[in-house]
């Protein structure tokens, strides 16, 4: 089986777009077709409203473990006040015992090692939920969704790319297409944990060349082999242009083109892939060029 993950150097460069096309195109191929799916970006999530079909599992997702202080054991001898370097043990309304700031709390556990009388214990904390769903074809889709103010985003990725390599081996999938959060922080890095080939959506804009340059180099740090696509990439020729070349100065393979296309704002608007309601269009055409040349990457790869 083969993963690919859809990356990209910043939000908003047409990942979601690219990734749901690709799902419903999995779906048309020879058989054995289909792709498991998973949509990475666990932060806003939104790949379901384009090939979500039908949830099938909701499962609980706790994250890290805060301090609580429990007044009545609590003798105010400070000692959690001196140990904690977030700053997040405060004194209490009494005036004489202490307690912890839920937001300030980093999980590290110091406090409650160093408590004499065991007045503090650790809080599992509900930082959100993964779901199973089906896709095209009645195919997994698995995505989560992390709740206000949580952490531990990377461990969430982590644990729905679990889920889902377990689903395509158990249903002989020959493909898993991961829709990686925006930028090279630890959940993308998650994201692209175990992939073949991450293909990086770009879009023609100075910005969008210094963005494409550090997701090409984190996917050069983890020996993952890249490749890139310009989305829109006719509304700025030079832009364009210089990516290419970038590219080529980089040893990085440039794939078919996306155009401009408002006929992908309305098909989105109506919760389906631009390949899937309008396939003539010039956007739909130049997805199928480009899933055709990954493929073939994916192909070449060991």
């Amino acid at each position: 089986m083969k993963q690919l993950v859809v990356l990209s150097g910043k939000g908003g460069t047409g990942k979601t777009v690219v990734t749901a096309a690709f799902a419903y195109l999995a779906s048309r191929g020879q058989r054995p077709s289909g792709a498991v799916c998973v949509d990475a970006d666990v932060d806003a999530a939104n790949l379901e409203l384009l090939v979500g079909r039908r949830r099938t599992e909701e499962h609980e997702f706790v994250g890290a473990s805060l301090a609580e202080v429990d007044p009545g054991l609590c003798i105010g001898c400070e000692i959690c006040l001196d140990v904690c370097r977030f700053g997040a043990v405060r004194l209490a309304d009494d005036g004489w015992s202490y307690q912890v700031d839920a937001l300030a709390c980093e999980g590290c556990a110091s406090c409650f090692h160093q408590c004499p009388v065991e007045a503090i214990r650790l809080v599992p904390q509900l930082a959100g939920y993964w779901y199973r769903s089906e896709s095209y074809d009645g195919a997994p889709f698995f995505h989560a969704r992390l709740r206000p103010g949580q952490e531990n985003s990377g461990k969430l990725v982590t644990l729905i790319k679990e889920q889902a390599l377990s689903a395509a081996t158990d249903g002989g999938y020959p493909l898993m297409i991961v829709d990686g959060p925006p930028g090279i922080a630890c959940p993308a890095i998650a994201a692209s944990t175990g992939a073949d080939v991450g293909l990086i959506v770009a879009e023609p804009t100075a910005a969008g060349l210094q963005d494409l340059e550090r997701a090409v180099a984190m996917a050069a740090y983890f020996q993952l082999r890249s490749v890139v696509c310009v989305n829109k990439s006719d509304l700025h020729e030079a832009g364009s242009r210089a990516i290419q070349d970038r590219c080529r100065a980089l040893g990085v393979d440039v794939l078919s083109p996306i155009p401009f296309d408002e006929a992908v704002p309305r098909t989105m608007a109506e919760g389906r892939p631009v390949t899937e309601l309008s396939p003539d269009s010039p956007a739909s055409r130049s997805l199928v060029r480009l899933w055709k040349d990954v493929r073939e990457v994916l192909a070449d790869t060991n």
